[in-house]
């Protein structure tokens, strides 16, 4: 297994590898890196595959552009276009988690040509609205229910990333413990917030790092994100709306390639997404795997590293 840097259009992306074969691409969420695949990397490497996990835009060791604009779907997509030519291949296997689940539903979607395959954790398949872009609608669903502010809808402020460039280690670790599996009922994080209340602020200051966690694998999440911020990262949510107008020609189109999806029973973003599960056959015709690891909570690919690993393997020998 190796790290290193690669040169695709207008990027550099740094990217953690192993393996000869055919081409795997693992596309991480908020906030991790790609570090957070190692233990896939390494299974799938092992079973004759080459396994590559990019720090994405915005992220780590890759470029981080100013422009909000520059990190539309259409951008991350188009990074992950770039970086399958780069490594030489004309083909390839996408896997996604949390954000990098939407990049990777995007690119089977739009590309079925090079992404032959498409497999999706913790996050589905969430098709176009008809009715309108999606941050009004969460707004919508906020004051409904009377359960507060979805952090997504407050990551659209220009100054959200504050509150967690002033002490990335604390944010770090209350995200990792909110979203966790092993975290007991009650002080799992809802995904909403209360008036005034912060995202960090409404996570228990006496949360731990998780049981897969250890001092060491977390060091690097807060180096990175000490280094490079959350400025970036954020900027992928500001680009909801954006994204609805800029996939107009999307509408109603379905993902035709071969599709897995794997989720956690106690994954938070269910609360938020979970109801887009039922549905996903309709939307994947050929969604060959659809499993909830009783137990899991969202960091799944590491919660679960040897039963991920196992059901995407099965996943690719089928293919």
């Amino acid at each position: 297994m190796q790290q290193r840097l690669i040169q695709t259009d207008g990027l550099r992306q740094q990217i953690l590898e192993a393996g000869s074969g055919p081409l795997v691409l693992l596309i991480h969420g908020f906030p991790e890196l790609g570090v957070s695949w190692r233990a896939q990397v390494q299974a799938l490497a092992d079973a004759g595959f080459h396994a590559v996990a990019p720090d994405m835009r915005g992220y780590g060791g890759t470029d981080k552009p100013e422009s909000r604009d520059s990190y539309s779907i259409l951008n991350l997509v188009g990074d992950m276009v770039d970086l399958v030519r780069a490594l030489g291949e004309t083909s390839c296997v996408v896997v996604g988690h949390d954000w990098g689940a939407p990049v990777a539903w995007h690119c089977a979607l739009t590309r079925p040509d090079l992404f032959r395959a498409v497999a999706g954790l913790s996050v589905p398949f969430q098709p176009r609205r008809p009715k309108g872009p999606p941050t009004p609608a969460m707004a919508a669903l906020s004051k409904r229910g009377g359960l507060g502010d979805l952090y997504i809808s407050r990551f659209q402020a220009d100054d959200a990333h504050l509150e967690f460039d002033r002490d990335p280690a604390t944010a770090l670790r209350k995200m990792f413990y909110a979203y966790d599996g092993a975290t007991p009922d009650g002080r799992q994080s809802t995904g909403f917030m209360p008036d005034g209340v912060s995202l960090t602020a409404s996570i228990a200051d006496d949360a731990t790092l998780p049981p897969w966690l250890g001092p060491e694998h977390f060091a690097e999440y807060v180096e990175a994100f000490t280094a490079g911020g959350f400025r970036a990262p954020l900027d992928w949510y500001r680009n909801l709306d954006r994204n609805w107008s800029l996939t107009a020609h999307l509408q109603d189109a379905l993902i035709r390639v071969p599709g897995a999806f794997i989720v956690g029973e106690r994954d938070p973003v269910r609360h938020y997404a979970g109801g887009h599960e039922g549905g996903l056959r309709d939307w994947i015709p050929d969604l060959r795997i659809q499993t909830v690891l009783p137990g899991a909570g969202h960091w799944i690919q590491q919660e679960r590293a040897d039963e991920v690993n196992r059901l995407l393997l099965h996943f690719l020998a089928g293919l």
